[in-house]
């Protein structure tokens, strides 16, 4: 299909992205970008999660994983169920009650800066090497089949889609991005259940006939019961259910949205509307997943994983039609999840290191120090964003998967010992814990699973024995994120002591 066409729609969409954004943003003020002053609809704010938390990775790497990996993706959605359960009525009570901006002042209220200030840290490192990461990804699929063919760099691609995301979130925030997220879900969800119509009426049969081809290929399995596989049952639903709570629960960019709903009982209702819409959607990526792989099969299609959904969209095969609602589709996948994390992060920045809420000047003074650091992140993005190019290496979106498994490990052990604990910390050995519980996890990660780092290596230091003896077989898969949490919730006990009385405000209900 001409680029040329596939431009024109990416340009429209932005223009319609700026309407929205500039008509969100009349009146807004700091409040407004930091909370969306409280009112946000919750059915609103419930659709438009759908889209951050899929984001352009999961349009393309979920398809992808089935041809080696069936439906077991689907044990990590169920472990996300239970989690999300845990968000709506343990976490956002809590947030409510102390009408928390940033979910992070929890710490320093409950064991003091130093607590406060790690747990800003671990989610500013985590979201920005993430949120860049899948920008990444999404812009190198951008950039082969449009602005290549255009003769466009990929480093003006990246300045511009960077700019752009710009222009319609420094003025009104999370006030404004409620409401492009919910447009943009709806592309991404309009897409994906076109593009299954689409390919599956090429296999000359009805759905049934699919699943029925599908099952016989072995893609429709969803539970492995390997305990030595890294993907199995208990340690997918386990692994995902800490996941949800460490990777939404306890991420500013995510409860941002959430506690800017009214009421905690508007804000649970969107939490749970918003997980059952998230495992069909899940499911819908999945079946996708299969479709394209029987489609693949009776074309002679060899590609890599994260290449198959774009390579047959694209193709000569359909017409234009599906490659614009592919594309569409895509950048509607893409832009929540980078919109709302510079947000979340200038808000972060903001109010957990600079302490800008706190700060006495003017409402003119503190908005110029928040959009600063705004343009700031969105620099930050777009030199990260270049380094995974020099880097050229789509696997390395594996690797972010591992990254956030080490870094929200803080997070959870912090959040956790607060919770479940009475005790009181020594403040000053706050970061000590915080910092090697991570890299005890890491460790124990490097010897359990070699194929993830250098084998070579592996062998050189002769680990591969110690690995053998340790393991005998066993890969640590998604439950890093729950060792990680124990290892830290350990090290939290053993520098804390009984105390006699803790507030009570800030225990959940």
């Amino acid at each position: 299909m001409s680029p040329v066409v596939l431009f024109s729609f990416v340009i429209g969409y932005f223009v319609l992205l700026l309407t929205v954004a500039w008509y969100t943003s009349r009146n807004s003020n700091n409040e407004s970008f930091f909370i969306g002053n409280r009112n946000s609809n919750w059915m609103l704010v419930a659709f438009g999660m759908i889209g951050t938390s899929l984001s352009g990775v999961t349009f393309v790497s979920v398809p992808g994983g089935v041809g080696t990996g069936n439906f077991y993706y689907f044990q990590i959605v169920l472990g996300y169920l239970l989690g999300y359960m845990v968000i709506a009525f343990v976490l956002l009570p809590l947030y409510y009650r102390m009408n928390l901006t940033s979910i992070y002042t929890y710490l320093e209220k409950r064991f003091g800066i130093n607590a406060h200030k790690a747990g800003a840290f671990f989610f500013i490192l985590s979201r920005t090497v993430g949120a860049t990461a899948r920008l990444y990804l999404v812009i190198s699929i951008l950039q082969i089949f449009i602005f290549n063919k255009l003769g466009i760099p990929f480093e003006i691609t990246s300045f511009v889609i960077l700019l752009l995301i710009l222009l319609y979130t420094f003025e009104g925030g999370v006030k404004t991005i409620i409401y492009t997220d919910t447009l943009q879900t709806t592309g991404m969800l309009v897409g994906l259940v076109v593009c299954v119509i689409v390919i599956s009426k090429t296999l000359g049969t009805d759905f049934a006939g699919t699943w029925s081809m599908m099952s016989e290929k072995g893609y429709t399995q969803v539970f492995n019961w390997d305990i030595k596989a890294g993907s199995f049952a208990l340690k997918h639903i386990v692994g995902g259910m800490f996941i949800a709570i460490a990777m939404t629960g306890l991420d500013q960019e995510m409860m941002q949205k959430n506690i800017s709903v009214k009421t905690l009982k508007d804000s649970q209702k969107n939490m749970m509307t918003f997980t059952a819409v998230l495992m069909v959607v899940n499911f819908l990526f999945l079946v996708l997943g299969g479709v394209l792989y029987l489609y693949a099969s009776t074309r002679g299609i060899n590609v890599p994983p994260d290449d198959l959904f774009p390579t047959i969209a694209l193709s000569d095969a359909f017409s234009g039609t599906i490659g614009i609602i592919f594309i569409i589709a895509l950048i509607s996948a893409l832009f929540p999840s980078v919109d709302g994390a510079i947000t979340s992060l200038t808000s972060c920045f903001c109010i957990d290191i600079l302490g800008l809420n706190k700060k006495p000047g003017t409402e003119k003074e503190k908005k110029r120090t928040r959009l600063k650091v705004h343009f700031t992140f969105a620099f930050v993005f777009f030199m990260m964003v270049l380094l995974f190019k020099a880097i050229n290496d789509k696997l390395i979106i594996d690797f972010i998967l591992k990254f956030a498994g080490i870094t929200y490990g803080p997070l959870l052990g912090l959040f956790a010992f607060g919770i479940l604990t009475k005790r009181k910390l020594n403040e000053k050995l706050i970061w000590a814990v915080c910092i090697t519980a991570p890299l005890l996890a890491l460790g124990l990660d490097i010897l359990s699973s070699p194929e993830w780092y250098d084998k070579k290596l592996h062998v050189s230091l002769g680990l591969q024995d110690v690995s053998a003896r340790l393991f005998n077989g066993y890969k640590i898969g998604n439950e890093l994120i729950l060792i990680n949490g124990l290892f830290t919730f350990l090290g939290l006990w053993f520098i804390s002591k009984k105390q006699d009385a803790v507030n009570t405000t800030l225990q959940p209900v």
